[in-house]
């Protein structure tokens, strides 16, 4: 049996085991000693099953992962996302739909030191829905916005899937999540326009907030101000070179922590924030040690190499080989975890991406962006699910009903994208 049938047997292999339920990190790891064992030996495997997991948890880039989680627990059990929403919804006092757009616009803020859309839309969730519900908005309607705003967590720097995709394709990480600042922006824009044409066509889905003086509204910035300066220090410091982007994760995690700790925040709530960045942490290393080994099996059976020249044989343009990429990310989206399908399916396809010369930036951000439109789409969705847990007495019918404005928006993002790449590059270092 060539070793491109035995690549193809271990991805089919692959996706009989998550259909069955085995944790996708552990699916990875066993097709990929299995299936290497079979191309090169048994010697080999169970040698690299030794090495993988320490070359991957001993990799330096990687720790800006656990900085950036502790980032967003630290916010989150601080008070920060609190004042956070009180800020934004002091600034759209008075508007139609003002609550929604304030909870959008703080799931970008939040998503900004948090890195996580899972983190920001449980957190948002947590914060934002009562006071939205307190105001008899459309449930679907609150939601949606909290489940579309908290995807915002994935692209807008810094941003764990960018961080993991770079490292993947050794990109330059700064080079990523500068090429991720305003894709993250505009989805923040177009969210917001979003719920604004919403209440133009349904106008009984919510009413106006409480009106807020422009006194009022300068004051509330200050509740902005611990979320800017911990982004600003991190960006601005890896744009000009002061740090790295895992130095700045550290410089943002210890300046989110000063604010911890002057708010208050002591032993026990220190050490819950530690274990729960270390719970979360230890699931996506799991699934990086999972991935490396899987890329090392795809890479010795060369069913990338086979596909792509299967591609070439069919004569198909680039930019068609790019939309039936992305088209199978939103169909793996409805059923994956968002890292997940990163870490399967990018050591497939970045070869095919390098062999028909297309930007590897440009088609990282249009493969996160389509792999954020995963977290809000069904059957699955997790962002969606993630809301049912926090607010169960809502459906998850009225759930998808609420996100569906959001995901027509996701896709003309897309599509502004894929039309002007310079949107993607116009920060580049």
């Amino acid at each position: 049996m060539g070793s491109e049938m035995i690549g193809a047997i271990g991805l089919g292999a692959l996706l009989l085991l998550m259909v069955l339920r085995v944790p996708v990190a552990l699916a990875m790891l066993v097709v990929g000693v299995v299936g290497f064992a079979q191309v090169i030996s048994w010697g080999a495997a169970i040698a690299q099953l030794k090495t993988v997991p320490v070359e991957v948890l001993s990799n330096y880039s990687f720790s800006a992962v656990p900085m950036f989680i502790l980032m967003g627990v630290l916010a989150a059990h601080s008070g920060m996302a609190g004042k956070l929403f009180h800020s934004t919804r002091v600034i759209c006092g008075g508007w139609k739909g003002g609550l929604a757009i304030a909870a959008v616009g703080s799931c970008g803020i939040f998503s900004a030191i948090s890195g996580s859309s899972l983190a920001t839309a449980s957190t948002m969730t947590r914060v934002a829905l009562p006071e939205m519900e307190r105001y008899g908005y459309n449930r679907g309607l609150a939601t949606g916005a909290l489940a579309a705003g908290g995807t915002l967590g994935i692209m807008i720097p810094p941003s764990i899937a960018l961080l993991i995709y770079a490292i993947l394709t050794e990109q330059s990480v700064g080079d990523m999540f500068m090429a991720g600042l305003v894709p993250g922006l505009l989805g923040l824009v177009m969210y917001a326009l979003t719920v604004s044409a919403v209440m133009r066509v349904k106008p009984s889905l919510a009413v106006a907030g409480e009106p807020t003086a422009w006194k009022q509204k300068l004051a509330s910035l200050s509740g902005l101000v611990p979320f800017f300066a911990v982004f600003l220090v991190m960006i601005l410091g890896i744009y000009f070179g002061a740090f790295t982007p895992t130095e700045g994760a550290s410089v943002g995690a210890f300046a989110t922590l000063l604010y911890a700790l002057a708010k208050g925040m002591r032993g026990a709530e220190l050490w819950r924030s530690v274990q729960e960045t270390l719970a979360l942490s230890s699931v996506v290393f799991f699934m990086l040690v999972g991935a490396e080994t899987l890329g090392y099996f795809i890479s010795v059976s060369r069913i990338s190499f086979s596909i792509t020249d299967v591609l070439y044989g069919m004569e198909l343009s680039p930019m068609v080989v790019v939309l039936c990429i992305l088209a199978l990310y939103f169909v793996l989206g409805m059923f994956m975890d968002a890292i997940a399908m990163l870490v399967i399916t990018v050591p497939v396809v970045f070869p095919i991406i390098q062999a028909l010369g297309i930007d590897p930036v440009w088609f990282g951000i249009i493969t996160v962006l389509t792999v954020e439109l995963g977290l809000i789409t069904p059957p699955v969705g997790m962002n969606v699910f993630v809301i049912k847990a926090m607010a169960p007495h809502v459906g998850l019918g009225e759930i998808f009903k609420g996100v569906a404005p959001f995901i027509v928006s996701d896709f003309l993002r897309l599509a502004l994208l894929i039309a002007f790449p310079v949107l993607t590059t116009l920060f580049l270092l």
